[in-house]
């Protein structure tokens, strides 16, 4: 019980702080709303504001899935060939430490003006890649050199070692940078929709737009506070994916 009601005393202090503050002070409500006002904005733009969420979530979903797919590849390929893994690092260290915003123009044209949402699943993929890929790869290295010798003495084929050994000692480095990717996915969709969006992508991103270019601040608010509530959920949501298979990595 002291996990659950700690945070929520110190949201429901903080957040009286707040009310308390803005009433006293008579702040304007365009430059800092109550947190009565921004649940009353909230109210009002559920459905919108649920819909914009499915949004952004699919996006990060499918950024998550064609990133996994394409970082796995090259972390299996990579780790059979010491020369290709010398050739693809430093490339892939270069799209980590590379802004989003300073390739989403690039993107965005290569993707069609008139496909917003491509460009926007495209970025996030770039996000999410580093962290698979850097997992994938370190657990595809990270061997147990005793059971390296046994599958030695057996005479283990190639194949064999790849699927009986190095991917399964894997795993835990797998699920790892996808739990960090998953984070990182929804991160890049929304910086995505800001850059590279036009309206066609009805993400959460372009609702905190909307509302700021009409100085709704009430409602921009609630847009993060919808941001947020997918964030940590779809977090819970990994982790509690990462526990299982990992409980079921350690039965095995």
């Amino acid at each position: 019980m002291k996990r659950f009601l700690a945070p929520l005393i110190l949201v429901a202090g903080l957040l009286g702080g707040w009310e308390i503050a803005c009433r006293a002070l008579a702040i304007p409500p365009y430059l800092l709303p109550a947190p009565s006002a921004i649940g009353a904005a909230f109210a009002e733009s559920g459905p919108l504001l649920l819909s914009s969420a499915w949004a952004t979530l699919s996006t990060a979903l499918i950024a998550l899935v064609i990133a996994s797919v394409v970082a796995c590849a090259l972390a299996l390929a990579v780790s059979l060939n010491s020369l290709l893994e010398d050739a693809l690092r430093p490339i892939a260290v270069t799209l980590q430490v590379t802004p989003l915003v300073a390739i989403a123009p690039l993107v965005t044209i290569w993707a069609g003006i008139e496909h917003p949402g491509r460009a926007v699943t495209g970025l996030a993929a770039v996000v999410a890649f580093f962290p698979i890929f850097s997992g994938a790869l370190t657990g595809l290295k990270a061997v147990d050199p005793d059971l390296g010798r046994l599958f030695d003495l057996y005479g283990a084929t190639p194949w064999q070692r790849l699927v009986r050994l190095r991917l399964p000692s894997a795993v835990p480095a797998l699920l790892e940078g996808h739990k960090v990717a998953a984070g990182l996915a929804v991160i890049g969709a929304v910086v995505a929709e800001f850059v590279a969006g036009s309206g066609g992508a009805q993400g959460l991103a372009w609702r905190i737009l909307e509302a700021y270019n009409r100085l709704q601040t009430a409602k921009v608010f609630a847009a993060l506070a919808a941001l947020a509530v997918l964030g940590v959920a779809f977090n819970a949501a990994m982790e509690f994916a990462e526990r299982r298979l990992l409980a079921v990595w350690r039965g095995r």
